[in-house]
Formats: structure tokens, C-alpha cells, sequence
């Protein structure tokens, strides 16, 4: 029987920063100098985490809060690659077991780097695995699965880093963060809105699987019939789970929708400009910024991950 769903608080994401304190990086927050005529943009640089991506904040606080017993089941968990490498190191760390059902276009880096990590991978079509996201089962597999967003240990551990925004751009007025299950931004507005309601919190979807925005318009979760795969295999998915849509729309002012060329050139802007490595979920924020239609800042836009086939990377970019 899952738990309701209920507010994550202030002082338990406090707790959680403490708790996973000696496991993630404090991450830089830098201004990307753009020139006259552009927003004023902060980076969040996520992608300098151990794992290249912001999902080791949740999973060392989803590992960290398990039980005796349910350790010693071991951990599973269901992943494009980041979530996968986040569990499986902090499963590493605490000297657990780790088995992750993996979605069979994320980008072999991610599967190699899970492997390394000593994650076992079974491999499946995405709509297998999110299914298995939604019945929180897949097949006979055993063990304690943590789920990849939809949990709330999780999500307070993704939430510290709203913690670290406030204090290094306080006057930031705008924070966007990619949307797939919805973790990052439930975890971004649960911190934020706490101390700075004022601060407006928004997602980012590329325009091939965009179900949040789809959502806010509706005022209630939606399925995304004309779902398609692409390099953003980070974020956008098929649908907004119901109890992520409770947290959500709490927290969250709403979503923008960038296109698949907006992506490629706010990766091809901060490669030029800043000399970052980012995935395609890492450039949503970006692109959604570079649109103007979240003002003219100050906006921290989260580059959640730097999960990327460096070959793959130079083919998006380079094409101008």
C-alpha cells in the first residue's frame, strides 16, 4: 500500500542535504554571458555531479532512508540511465545489491556506466518500462525498488538543490527544471516556494513528449498520444502520473514546450559560450529561456546531466 501523498518539508529537505552531504557535490552556480538582449541565465551545473547528473541528490537520500530489512533485499529501480546510475552508486556506497530495468534507447554511456557501478541491467522497450513505472513491478523481479520520481524520500533529496539555488542567486526570479517524471521540478518547487513563493517555478518538455504542459492546460494529469522518441531521452514522457500531478500542481507554475532544434542550440550555446557538456534533458531549461516567455530574469535554468555520447554530442551540435 503506497503512502498519500503529502507535502514535502522544509525541514526534511534540510535533513536530507545533511544526510547526503559526504555523497554529492554542492554544484556551481554560474551566469551565462550571453550579451545585451538576452535574459539574464544562471547554470545550474548538475552535470558535475559524480554520476554527471542531478539524480544521485534523491537516490543517496532514497538509499539512505531505507530500512534494515529493506536493505538487505537489495535495490531495483527503472531508468533511461541517470536514475540508474544514481541508485546503483548509492547502492555501491551502502554495500547493497542493484538491478535496473533499463529502457533500451538510453545512450550507451548511461548502460555502460551502470554496469560499472555494479548495477545488473535488464533491458526493455520504453513502454514496458513505464509500465513497470506505473504498476512499481516488473515481472518477478524482487528486492526494494525505489522508484525513480514517484517517491517521496526521493524527491526531497532532488529538492536540496533548490536549497543551494536560493542561497547562491537569491535574487533569482525564475527556476526551470526538465520535466520527465516530474521529480526534478516537484523537488525545485518544494524548496523554493517554502522560502521564496514569489520565485516562479516551471518545467521544460520537448515538443515530442510534452504531458505536463499538456496537464496545466487541462488542469488535471494527461496522457501524450503523440509521443515520440528522441535524443532527449532524460525527460518527456508518456503521461503525468496522477500522484506526481498532486505534487505538481502545488508547486509548479507550469511548463514550456521547446523544440528539438531549441535543444540543439541551447547544448551548441553552452558548449560555445561556457564550455559545458550537457544532454539533451539538461538544455530544456535553456532553450525554454532562450524563448522569452519566462521574462527576462534572473532565471536558473538546472542543466540536470551530461549523460551523452560525446560522438553523438558533436553530431547535435554541430549542426549550427
Amino acid at each position: 500500500m503506497l503512502e498519500p501523498v503529502r507535502p514535502i518539508t522544509l525541514e526534511e529537505i534540510r535533513q536530507a542535504r545533511d544526510r547526503i552531504a559526504g555523497t554529492v557535490l554542492r554544484t556551481p552556480l554560474v551566469r551565462l554571458e550571453l550579451g545585451a538582449g538576452y535574459p539574464d541565465i544562471r547554470l545550474k551545473l548538475e552535470n558535475l555531479q559524480p554520476i554527471n547528473a542531478y539524480k544521485l541528490r534523491g537516490a543517496a537520500n532514497a538509499v539512505a532512508m531505507l530500512s534494515e530489512a529493506e536493505r538487505k533485499r537489495g535495490v531495483w529501480t527503472i531508468s533511461a540511465g541517470n536514475a540508474g546510475q544514481g541508485v546503483a552508486y548509492a547502492a555501491r556506497q551502502a554495500g547493497l545489491s542493484c538491478t535496473v530495468v533499463v529502457i533500451d534507447k538510453a545512450a550507451e554511456p548511461k548502460k555502460a556506466r551502470m554496469q560499472a557501478l555494479g548495477a545488473k541491467l535488464i533491458v526493455v522497450p520504453f513502454d514496458v518500462a513505464w509500465q513497470a513505472m506505473e504498476e512499481r513491478a516488473y515481472l518477478s523481479l524482487e528486492g526494494t525498488f525505489i522508484h525513480p520520481f514517484d517517491e517521496h524520500n526521493f524527491i526531497a533529496g532532488n529538492a536540496t538543490m533548490g536549497l543551494e539555488i536560493l542561497e547562491d542567486a537569491p535574487d533569482a526570479r525564475v527556476v526551470i527544471g526538465g520535466i520527465g517524471g516530474g521529480g526534478l521540478v516537484v523537488g525545485l518547487g518544494s524548496a523554493i516556494k517554502a522560502i521564496r513563493p514569489d520565485v516562479k517555478v516551471y518545467g521544460a518538455e520537448p515538443e515530442t513528449a510534452a504531458p505536463a504542459a499538456l496537464s496545466f492546460a487541462n488542469d488535471c494529469p494527461q496522457i501524450f498520444e503523440n509521443w515520440t522518441a528522441s535524443f532527449v531521452d532524460g525527460a518527456g514522457g508518456k503521461s503525468v502520473f496522477p500522484r506526481m500531478w498532486e505534487r505538481m500542481k502545488a508547486v509548479v507554475d507550469g511548463s514550456f514546450v521547446v523544440t528539438l532544434d531549441q535543444v540543439r542550440q541551447a547544448m551548441r550555446l553552452m558548449a560555445d559560450k561556457a564550455r559545458i557538456i550537457s544532454e539533451g534533458a539538461g538544455a530544456l531549461p535553456l532553450a525554454a529561456a532562450l524563448t522569452g516567455k519566462a521574462g527576462d530574469g534572473p532565471i536558473v535554468c538546472v542543466v540536470s546531466g551530461g549523460n551523452i555520447d560525446l560522438k553523438k554530442f558533436s553530431e547535435l551540435i554541430g549542426h549550427g
